[in-house]
C-alpha cells in the first residue's frame, strides 16, 4: 500500500508540474495554444505525463514576462540577446537555450534605407526606426558603431538614450524605450492607454506595429522613418520584387544591395535565447530538449515550432528563420552564452548601469618599470584619470581588454595582428618620423604616412665567423615571443645550412633546430636556457614574456648578447629593432649593466650574408616593421582617442615636466607603453587595422599563425557564432 501511495504521489507531482510560456500578443498566445495541443497529441504516453502540460500566460510585453517569471508567474520566454543579458544580470534569470540559425548563432546588424542618398556618416537629424531598445540589431550594434565613429558624442553624464540618441535622431521608433525616455517614441503607433494591459504604444510586443525586425522594416516601409536597424534574418522576409527599392549603408559611406550584408553592416552579435528562473532550470531544459520536435515527418507536418505565417505574424515564440535550438550546459556564463565581445559591448553602452570604469581608463602595464611609468603617466595628467592594470605579457593584455579587465594597450605589429583577430580596433598609430607637423588649427596629427622601423641581426664585431646561413648551433636572443623583430623575420631568412625553404613554416619549430640554446621571452625549453629572470621589486622566473626578464625586448636582446654583469650567460646573435639600437648600446654603461661598450663593436648580419656596420641598416635588415598601435574594444575608442590627445596636449604644454611619455630610459628599460622613437600619435580609428599593417606583413602574419599554435588565438576564435 505505502510503494502504492507513493507512486501515486510521485505521478500527481509530476502530472502538476507545467511550463507556462510567456506570450506577448495575441498571435503569439494562438500560436502558443496551438503547441500545447500539438504536444498532447504528438509526444509519447511517458513524455505527455511529464511534459504535456503547456500553458500561455498573456503579457503585455517582453519586460512583463521578464517580471512574470521572476516572480512565477510565467516560466519561460524567448527575447533578443540585449534582453537576455538584462534578464540574466539585473532579474537574476538564466539562459537556458540558444536559437540557432542555418548559418550559426550570430547575426549581423544592418541598417535599411530607401533614399539612395544616404550615408551612414550623416545620420544625425535623421528618422530612425529600430527593432527595440536594447536590442542587438537594432540598438546595441548600431549605437556601439556611431559612437567608434565618434559619429554620435555621449558625454556619460546621463544615460545614452536620454542624452544622446533622442537629440541624434529628428525622431524614432525604439520599442521598449518609454521607460528611458518617451522621445524615442515618437515615431511608434501602437494604442496608446492609461491601464497598462491595454497600452501598447512603444512597448515589446506585437500589438505595437512597429515592435521589432519586421516592425521596423514595416516603420520604413510606411515612410515614417528614413532608415531601419535591423538584423539580417529580417531580409529574408523582403520580397524579390521589391528589393530594389531598399539599400543597407555600408560603414565606409557607401551603399550595397540587400545581398551584400555579409561585408556590409555595422557589426554582429548573439541571436535570441530562451530564458527561465534558476530554481526552474533543469525542468525547463527537459521540457525543451523532449519537446522541440518541430523537424521530423509526421510532427512536423502538425505543428512548425519555427513559423508563424498561419497566425498572421512574424517571430512567434522564436524566430522564423531558426534552424534549432541549441540547449545550454548548466554552467555556462553569460559572457559563454552571448561572447565577451557582446557583454563588453553592453557593459560600454551602460547596461549595468554607470559605474567608476565609466570616468577612466585603464591602462595595461606589463612589468615592474611599466607600472612605474603609468603611474607617473597618471600623476602627471590629474584631470584625467588614469589607471594602471598589470598583466603579464601583452598576450594578456589582449585578453584583458577582451574581457573587459582593461581599456587599452601599445602593441607591436604582431601582436596588432592577434588583436585584430580578436575583435580589438586601433585608435592611434605610433608616428616615428622626423617630427610631427600639425595641421593649422588642429591638434592632432593626420597622415597616410606611417613610417616603420626594421628588424636587424646583430653580433659582437671580435665574433668573425658568424654569418646569416652559418648560425646553427649558435646561441640566440630575441627581443620577445611574437615580436617582429625578434620571432616573425628571422626565420623567413636562411639561417643556417640545416635551415631552408623546406623547413617548417612554425618560427618556434626553426629556431629550436637551428639554435643550441637561447632567450626568447615567453618561450620555453631551450630557448629560455640563456635568459635570466629579473631581480628586486621585479624579480621573476626566467623567461617571463616581459621587461621583468632582463633579456626581454630590444634593450634586452642587447644585454643578452653583451652578456649578464658577470660576463656569463650570453648570445652569439641577437634580432632586435634598429630604431633604439645606438642609444640602448649607450645606456649600458649608464646603467651600470656593463661598461665600455661602443657602436663600432657591434656588426649587423645581413640576408645575403654580409656583415656591415650598425649605420648600414637600410641596406642590411631583416625587414620592415608597421608601426605599434594602440589598440581597444570598439566602442571605447573615442573616449581613448579623447584620453591620448589630452594627455599628449597637457604633456606638451608643460615642456619642464620630469615625465616624458616616450622616453623609458630614467626607468632602467627601453620601449615602456610605448617606443622610445614615438614623436606623437597618428589618428587612425578610422583605418582597419589590415590596411595600418600593409598587406604584405598582414599576408606574412597569417601565412605563419596558420600554421603556429598559438593560446591567445585560440582564445580569440572561441566565437559565440561557431560554439553549437
Amino acid at each position: 500500500d505505502f510503494i502504492l501511495i507513493f507512486s501515486l504521489t510521485v505521478l500527481l507531482n509530476v502530472l502538476s508540474k507545467k511550463v507556462r510560456w510567456c506570450t506577448v500578443s495575441d498571435p503569439e498566445q494562438r500560436k502558443c495554444a496551438e503547441l500545447a495541443k500539438a504536444l498532447v497529441a504528438v509526444l509519447p504516453p511517458a513524455d505527455v505525463v511529464a511534459f504535456a502540460r503547456l500553458s500561455c500566460i498573456r503579457a503585455s510585453s517582453t519586460t512583463d514576462c521578464i517580471e512574470r517569471i521572476r516572480a512565477n508567474r510565467a516560466d519561460i520566454v524567448t527575447l533578443d540577446a540585449g534582453e537576455v543579458y538584462s534578464a540574466v544580470k539585473q532579474f537574476g534569470l538564466v539562459a537556458i537555450a540558444k536559437e540557432i540559425y542555418s548559418d550559426g548563432g550570430c547575426i549581423l546588424s544592418v541598417a535599411v534605407v530607401r533614399n539612395s542618398s544616404l550615408d551612414i556618416r550623416s545620420l544625425q537629424g535623421l528618422r530612425s526606426c529600430h527593432s527595440g531598445a536594447r536590442w542587438t540589431a537594432g540598438w546595441s550594434l548600431p549605437l556601439g558603431f556611431l559612437l567608434s565613429r565618434n559619429y554620435l558624442s555621449w558625454s556619460k553624464e546621463q544615460p545614452l538614450s536620454q542624452a544622446d540618441v533622442s537629440t541624434f535622431f529628428s525622431a524614432s521608433c525604439i520599442p521598449g524605450a518609454a521607460a528611458m525616455a518617451p522621445p524615442l517614441c515618437a515615431l511608434c503607433q501602437g494604442q496608446k492607454s492609461y491601464i497598462r494591459q491595454k497600452n501598447y504604444l512603444c512597448e515589446t510586443s506585437h500589438s505595437e506595429p512597429f515592435y521589432n525586425n519586421q516592425g521596423a522594416l514595416r516603420c520604413l516601409r510606411s515612410g515614417a522613418g528614413d532608415v531601419a536597424f535591423v538584423d539580417h534574418l529580417a531580409l529574408e522576409s523582403i520580397e524579390e520584387s521589391e528589393s530594389d527599392e531598399f539599400r543597407l549603408l555600408c560603414t565606409n559611406g557607401t551603399q550595397a544591395p540587400l545581398s551584400h550584408y555579409r561585408t556590409c553592416n555595422l557589426g554582429r552579435g548573439p541571436g535570441g535565447g530562451t530564458v527561465t528562473r534558476l530554481n526552474f532550470r533543469k525542468f525547463a531544459r527537459k521540457f525543451l530538449t523532449t519537446t522541440m520536435f518541430g523537424q521530423r515527418g509526421r510532427e512536423r507536418q502538425r505543428f512548425q515550432l519555427f513559423n508563424s505565417s498561419t497566425f498572421g505574424e512574424n517571430d512567434l515564440l522564436f524566430k522564423d528563420v531558426t534552424d534549432k535550438l541549441a540547449v545550454l550546459a548548466d554552467d555556462m556564463d553569460v559572457s559563454q552564452v552571448l561572447g565577451l565581445d557582446y557583454v563588453a559591448l553592453l557593459k560600454g553602452l551602460g547596461h549595468e548601469g554607470s559605474s567608476l570604469e565609466d570616468s577612466v581608463v585603464r591602462w595595461c602595464c606589463i612589468s615592474h618599470a611599466e607600472q612605474k611609468k603609468c603611474e607617473q603617466w597618471a600623476l602627471s595628467i590629474k584631470s584625467d584619470p588614469l589607471v594602471c592594470v598589470r598583466a603579464v605579457s601583452m598576450r594578456d593584455c589582449i585578453e584583458k581588454i577582451k574581457r573587459d579587465e582593461v581599456d587599452a594597450v601599445s602593441l607591436d605589429a604582431t601582436h596588432s595582428f592577434i588583436a585584430g583577430r580578436c575583435g580589438l580596433v586601433p585608435v592611434v598609430t605610433e608616428y616615428y618620423g622626423k617630427k610631427c607637423v600639425l595641421a593649422e588649427g588642429s591638434t592632432h596629427l593626420e597622415t597616410d604616412v606611417l613610417p616603420s622601423v626594421v628588424g636587424v641581426a646583430v653580433a659582437k664585431r671580435s665574433s668573425r665567423n658568424i654569418f646569416i646561413g652559418n648560425l646553427g648551433g649558435r646561441r640566440s636572443c630575441h627581443s620577445h615571443m611574437y615580436s617582429p623583430s625578434g620571432w616573425l623575420l628571422p626565420y623567413r631568412h636562411t639561417l643556417s645550412l640545416e635551415h631552408n625553404s623546406s623547413s617548417p613554416c612554425d618560427p618556434d619549430q626553426v629556431y629550436n633546430q637551428v639554435f643550441w640554446k637561447g632567450c626568447l621571452p615567453g618561450s620555453q625549453g631551450n630557448l629560455c636556457k640563456v635568459c635570466m629572470g629579473g631581480t628586486g621589486e621585479a624579480a621573476t622566473k626566467r623567461c617571463a614574456d616581459n621587461h621583468n626578464e632582463r633579456y626581454y625586448g630590444n634593450m634586452g636582446a642587447l644585454r643578452c648578447l653583451v652578456g649578464d654583469p658577470t660576463g656569463k650567460s650570453y648570445g652569439d646573435v641577437a634580432f632586435l629593432e634598429q630604431h633604439n639600437l645606438e642609444a640602448n648600446i649607450l645606456s649600458l654603461s649608464s646603467t651600470g649593466w656593463a661598461d665600455g661598450w661602443t657602436s663600432s663593436e657591434f656588426e649587423l648580419l645581413c640576408g645575403d650574408g654580409r656583415r656591415a656596420p650598425l649605420s648600414e641598416w637600410e641596406s642590411c635588415n631583416l625587414g620592415v616593421i608597421p608601426p605599434n598601435t594602440i589598440m581597444t574594444r570598439p566602442v571605447l575608442t573615442a573616449r581613448v582617442y579623447d584620453f591620448l590627445m589630452k594627455s599628449q596636449e597637457t604633456l606638451a604644454a608643460t615642456p619642464n615636466t620630469e615625465f616624458k611619455l616616450f622616453e623609458s630610459q630614467q626607468y632602467g628599460e627601453s620601449d615602456l607603453l610605448f617606443k622610445d622613437a614615438t614623436k606623437c600619435f597618428v589618428h587612425t580609428s578610422h583605418i582597419d587595422y589590415r590596411s595600418i599593417l600593409g598587406e604584405e606583413f598582414y599576408t606574412h602574419a597569417e601565412t605563419v599563425f596558420n600554421c603556429t599554435h598559438s593560446d591567445i588565438l585560440e582564445f580569440c576564435n572561441q566565437d559565440v557564432c561557431s560554439i553549437f
